[in-house]
């Protein structure tokens, strides 16, 4: 059955979707998303990735700074919705919006609720080390990322960076959220609560977390690189310029922490040692380490601070 949606989003993780949902022929009302935001050096307004793929498919567009003004709910609840699909929308929904399509919202969250609730669920799991991760379909309440689940699906994450990771879960949650509408419709599925347990928080990625510090062991400071890259990359001075590391290895090795130890670029941490494999100098695109040291050189005994 063709439902009467509206969806709010905003990321690139949100558009597969928007996409999936307009084809299996559901019917979207409206998109809301974050308001054009000031973007690079010039500051000028960029619409986000939601906005765009909707400008494109020629869907109406809404972006109100928020939802809690009696206009804005009233102009949603006139919309006459069966249901409306939340992902990575950025606003907690008031009472009313949550209690204006007939089934309900439901949201695609990037992680294995209770745990990791909030803004960076992907990055903060793979930065934490965990050895899994997932997508959830939930049914909204007033909470934070507290509603009861309706579907989920699990991935180990392995060495994959959070973009990766990103990518591969935006589409699994695509997924996710068309079964799990089909799924409701039929009156085949009950939401259950989250576990009691486990809660923890995924607070909003600082750019003041991203400086390494390399007293850390090698395993610590490599779930750091990884949960930071792409955006927005750790760093550490090299040379007394900023250098970013995308990617990086544990190997054997000893020295002084931030010491460079091998010719291709294997840095010394306060346990083990990490081996740079991709890194971006400032106003460079990103190349491996090989690439780096060909005009750039940095040899033993450098400290990395």
């Amino acid at each position: 059955m063709t439902l009467r949606l509206a969806f709010l989003g905003t990321p690139d993780f949100a558009v597969p979707t928007l996409a999936e949902l307009m084809a299996q022929g559901h019917e979207i009302a409206a998109v809301y998303s974050q308001p054009p935001r000031p973007k690079g050096r010039g500051l000028t307004l960029e619409k986000g990735a939601v906005h765009k793929f909707a400008e494109t498919a020629g869907l109406e567009i809404r972006t109100p700074l928020s939802l809690k003004g009696a206009e804005e709910q009233a102009a949603f609840a006139a919309l006459d919705l069966d249901a409306a699909i939340v992902v990575a929308y950025g606003l907690l929904l008031p009472k009313a919006i949550l209690n204006a399509p007939k089934m309900g919202c439901f949201n695609l969250h990037g992680s294995l609720l209770p745990r990791w609730r909030g803004a960076a669920p992907i990055q903060r799991a793979v930065m934490a080390g965990d050895a899994e991760t997932g997508v959830m379909v939930m049914q909204m309440d007033e909470g934070l990322d507290t509603g009861p689940v309706l579907m989920a699906e699990r991935v180990a994450i392995g060495r994959q960076t959070s973009g990766e990771l990103t990518e591969r879960l935006a589409r699994l949650g695509a997924d996710l959220m068309v079964r799990a509408l089909g799924a409701l419709e039929r009156g085949a599925i009950t939401a259950q609560p989250q576990a009691a347990d486990g809660a923890t928080y995924a607070k909003k990625i600082s750019k003041d977390e991203a400086r390494i510090d390399w007293t850390q062991n090698a395993r610590e400071i490599d779930c750091r690189i990884r949960g930071l890259s792409p955006w927005p990359g750790a760093w550490s001075d090299v040379k007394g310029e900023r250098l970013k590391i995308l990617l990086a290895e544990p190997v054997t090795g000893k020295g002084a922490p931030g010491e460079v130890i091998g010719d291709d670029l294997t840095i010394a941490c306060g346990d083990g040692a990490l081996r740079l494999l991709k890194v971006q100098r400032a106003g460079s695109k990103a190349m491996t380490a090989g690439e780096l040291l060909k005009g750039f050189a940095v040899p033993k005994g450098t400290r990395l601070t």
